[in-house]
């Protein structure tokens, strides 16, 4: 990993152990910068705001080009329900507990409601992208994909908030309705 990626990591982890600590709105973007070793001019060229420290998604690349691999003649809702399954499936075991570990964070701060909506803008537009290489239409892509990434939300928020079940039990049970299985 050269520089910029091993700054981009150290802010990441800063902010997430911070957030974790002592909560989002309680975390200021000059701490998380310190505990970085970086100064704050640094974490804002790696991350324009506090809100995608945490709310950065490393898994639309994967979701959007399973989305892409689906059957040409799979419906739109099916292909975003199966493509989004068979990325998350790769999950690692870490990958599952620190998705919890920041969905509990998104979950308990005040501050994030509008965020995950404007975060998941970038989730629908990748998605949105790989059903209209697949043939769909634009409004067709944009309904699917905004559809699915909102059942998805809601469904791995409560996932978050609870020790109840697992992240695979929780997907499972989302991605057949948003599918229509």
């Amino acid at each position: 990993m050269d520089r910029w990626g091993r700054t981009h990591e150290a802010l990441r982890h800063a902010g997430w152990t911070l957030f974790a600590e002592r909560g989002y709105d309680a975390t200021s973007t000059a701490e998380i910068a310190e505990r970085a070793g970086v100064s704050e001019m640094t974490l804002f060229r790696h991350f324009p705001t506090k809100e995608r420290v945490l709310l950065a998604d490393q898994f639309d690349p994967s979701m959007a080009a399973a989305v892409r691999s689906r059957p040409a003649d799979e419906h739109a809702m099916r292909a975003v329900a199966e493509g989004i399954r068979q990325s998350w499936s790769q999950m690692s075991a870490e990958d599952v507990e620190s998705t919890r570990d920041r969905l509990r964070i998104i979950a308990e701060a005040r501050t994030l409601r509008g965020g995950i909506e404007r975060n998941n803008e970038e989730t629908v537009a990748a998605l949105e992208r790989a059903l209209v290489v697949r043939g769909a239409g634009h409004p067709q892509a944009r309904v699917a994909a905004t559809a699915v990434v909102a059942g998805l939300s809601a469904a791995l928020l409560d996932w978050a908030r609870s020790d109840e079940t697992t992240l695979h039990a929780a997907l499972q049970s989302a991605l057949d309705t948003l599918g229509g299985v």
